[in-house]
């Protein structure tokens, strides 16, 4: 059967070059290619005996566990589409996403069956629902073995629904081929692929394979890419099944299963890791398989670098940056430079473009711009779509709202985006930038910045604090410290300290929530 670049087909061609691999670690649940492969396979004929047919949308309601693997290979299987659910939504954000998503059926935890429950009478177009569990085993028992093939093509849909972090949330259309290229391809160092059948050569080619752990959660497209990029070289997914956040289990989970490479979001994974690890007594964790630290979804302080550099010394510190519309855009080693927005070596196809289209000259601020493997658009969504994905002299583009700029060595700088960028006395501030500046003072823990009303200025910058336990810090202190290193109209103008600072379940920042927590303590 000729194979098309379709992730079920990718997928099925690693699977039979190394079946007895392992694939996938959650927790206790360990599966094999050979095992997952089938698993997949059978969940998607069980689908497809309820009704699931190709291009049909199925949700994934549940947190990390090897069964959210299967169900996202097993709609890939069928030409069917995977939808990604925040676990953390309530019901009204859920009746929305499924309603939006026009999911036939979900694929759900029991952790989160009540409150799926609670909104399926408004959502007449759900017609099944598996639940993991006693009823998934058994329906994967009694379906096919057989593999499913219902038309693949490079042209089957992928899609990711964004956070939401500044508006409800929206699905990015991507086709099969854009998407393995775009997002799934980094690990292969963006090597061309003539055909599918390819990727059997490279994975045999090799008698060991890479460990790779994605702290994050599934449902975050960042997560599916590392996901893919394992997969696709042959190596072993670790995924984090903890109920929150906890270093020292991260930490030993990277030591038991000789992980060699784990990707955080921003400072607030990166962070407790570097210092657990150094308040540990020497020997506490046997860390020497780990040579490469990644971070994408959130920026990494200059503060916590140097923290991660100390901790881990043999690790080399690789930023990734990428969005749901761009896909794996940019990738820097740090090298200790300290820059003070996050910079990045981008590939061929990305740019600064001014609002006409044409490429900035280097230090002038424009929009980050993607053009050749990018996606079709939103759901659903003529008006946005025009709007993210212009086309300038023929050509389509991908312009998410990142401010940036190219630098004299041709490398870009990432200010932040627009939608949460303060606008004061005319002068643009990025919070990013003055969070980074925050977050080098060592009483300082955790910091966002957003934008408050100002008489004069229309925009004041104000920062939300989190001091670290045993340090004081008075508002004064904060803004002698950004003077040093801002322009004083970015310094902030209030500080307000918390005992903690709400982030997103990926870990960015909450800037919803932090404007709406500063403008109620400034009254």
């Amino acid at each position: 059967m000729s194979r098309t670049f379709n992730l079920a087909d990718l997928f099925e061609v690693i699977a039979d070059a190394v079946p007895d691999r392992t694939a996938v670690v959650a927790g206790g649940q360990r599966r094999t290619y050979q095992e997952l492969d089938d698993r997949a396979t059978r969940l998607a004929n069980h689908l497809h005996a309820n009704g699931v047919n190709k291009g049909d949308h199925v949700a994934i309601h549940a947190m990390n566990c090897a069964e959210w693997v299967e169900a996202f290979f097993a709609c890939f299987k069928l030409s069917a589409v995977p939808i990604n659910v925040n676990y953390r939504y309530v019901e009204a954000e859920l009746r929305y996403l499924y309603d939006n998503a026009d999911s036939i059926a979900v694929i759900v935890e029991p952790q989160f069956r009540e409150r799926l429950d609670a909104v399926l009478a408004d959502l007449p177009g759900v017609r099944h629902v598996l639940e993991i569990g006693p009823d998934y085993e058994a329906a994967l028992a009694a379906a096919s073995p057989e593999r499913p093939n219902l038309g693949r093509s490079n042209d089957d849909l992928y899609m990711l629904y964004t956070g939401g972090t500044t508006g409800m949330p929206k699905g990015v259309m991507w086709r099969h081929e854009d998407t393995f290229f775009a997002t799934m391809n980094s690990a292969r160092y963006g090597k061309e692929l003539e055909q599918p059948e390819d990727l059997a050569a490279e994975v045999t080619a090799s008698p060991t394979s890479m460990t790779m752990m994605a702290i994050g959660p599934m449902m975050h497209g960042g997560a599916q890419w590392m996901l893919g990029n394992t997969i696709f070289i042959g190596g072993t997914i670790v995924l984090y099944t903890e109920r929150g956040f906890d270093a020292d289990a991260v930490l030993r989970i990277i030591e038991r299963e000789h992980v060699n490479s784990v990707n955080t979001i921003g400072d607030a994974m990166a962070r407790p890791l570097a210092e657990a690890i150094a308040g540990a007594p020497a020997g506490t964790y046997e860390l020497s398989s780990l040579f490469a630290f990644g971070n994408g979804g959130a920026p990494l302080s200059a503060a916590v670098r140097e923290q991660l550099t100390a901790a881990l010394p043999t690790a080399v510190i690789m930023d990734s940056f990428g969005a749901s519309e761009t896909g794996a855009t940019g990738s820097k080693v740090d090298a200790g430079e300290g820059f003070g927005a996050p910079r990045f070596a981008m590939g061929p196809h990305t740019t600064v473009l001014s609002d006409t289209g044409e490429q900035c000259e280097p230090g002038v601020t424009g929009k980050l711009a993607r053009t050749g493997y990018i996606p079709l658009g939103y759901y659903k969504d003529p008006e946005k779509t025009a709007a993210t994905f212009p086309t300038f002299a023929g050509k389509r583009w991908v312009v998410p709202g990142d401010f940036a700029r190219i630098e004299d060595d041709g490398t870009i700088s990432l200010l932040g985006r627009g939608s949460v960028s303060i606008n004061s006395g005319g002068e643009k501030i990025y919070p990013e930038e003055v969070e980074a500046v925050l977050k080098k003072h060592p009483a300082v823990f955790d910091a966002v910045v957003v934008g408050t009303p100002n008489e004069r200025w229309g925009e004041q910058v104000t920062a939300i604090v989190h001091v670290r336990p045993g340090h004081e810090l008075s508002e004064a202190d904060v803004k002698t410290h950004c003077r040093t290193e801002l322009a004083d109209y970015k310094a902030p103008r209030t500080v307000l300290f918390l005992g903690e600072i709400q982030r997103t379940p990926v870990g960015k920042a909450d800037y919803t929530w932090a404007k709406k927590t500063a403008l109620e303590l400034i009254g």
